[in-house]
């Protein structure tokens, strides 16, 4: 797969398997940037190997100070390496690395400006995004919709990549972590990578039980109401070490 690169002028370089990086754009990063791009990619190649995303689909971002770094468009997950470190500022401004930033850029961006993300995780999960494509919010089939926020909603379809997809998710984001992309995927955030992780790992469960519940013939699966939902959303507040 051709895979983008930006010269120190900012021309894009379209060459069939480009893999080594150019000059780097802007500055060097620092060393807890370098950290966390080392986390980012680990959980990069988790969402293929846990079979959330399939080749080069779905993104991962995570937010140092005012830098979001992310990972970067048509570049499968297991040929970064430490130098190909991609970074924007808050305004999509590139600041660090060679390689172009992911197509869904504006959604990161959109997040991170609204939230008090700490990280992102856009999949193309499979049963996820099946339940998408049937329903306006994933019906209320087990108590982890509280860690959520609440009932995920689903984000009307919009073009990948565009302010108009953006503008969608956060409103389906409201109040909530995570949330449907229509006939595209998942979208959820964290105050860390492992946070935004496991929320979108929960979305793509929940969402399988679902469509596993609802397809037996002759029988409706039963849901929870929203009073036993925010029963658990305060036994939530409580779960866990402290400390």
């Amino acid at each position: 797969m051709a895979e983008e690169r930006r010269d120190q002028r900012g021309a894009r370089d379209t060459r069939e398997g480009a893999q080594e990086v150019g000059e780097s754009w802007g500055r060097s990063a620092r060393p807890e940037e370098a950290e966390a791009w080392e986390a980012l990619v680990a959980t990069a190649r988790r969402t293929v190997s846990d079979g959330l995303v399939v080749g080069t689909s779905g993104n991962v971002s995570v937010r140092v100070d005012d830098t979001v770094l992310v990972t970067p468009s048509g570049v499968p997950y297991d040929r970064l390496a430490p130098e190909d470190v991609t970074g924007v500022d808050l305004d999509g401004r590139q600041v660090l690395g060679a390689l172009v930033p992911t197509s869904e850029l504006p959604m990161h961006l959109a997040v991170y400006r609204a939230t008090d993300a700490g990280a992102v995780v856009h999949t193309h999960a499979v049963h996820a995004t099946a339940v998408s494509t049937l329903v306006p919010e994933l019906p209320l089939i087990h108590y982890m919709a509280a860690a959520l926020g609440g009932p995920v909603r689903v984000a009307p379809y919009a073009t990948y990549g565009t302010q108009e997809l953006a503008e969608n998710m956060l409103q389906a984001l409201t109040d909530r972590t995570a949330c449907l992309l229509q006939n595209h995927g998942t979208m959820a955030y964290g105050t860390t990578l492992h946070q935004a992780y496991d929320r979108t790992a929960q979305l793509e469960w929940m969402s399988r039980l679902w469509l596993t519940a609802s397809s037996v013939p002759g029988l409706s699966p039963s849901l929870l109401s929203e009073g036993q939902l925010g029963e658990v959303a305060e036994r939530l507040r409580g779960y866990g070490q402290r400390g």
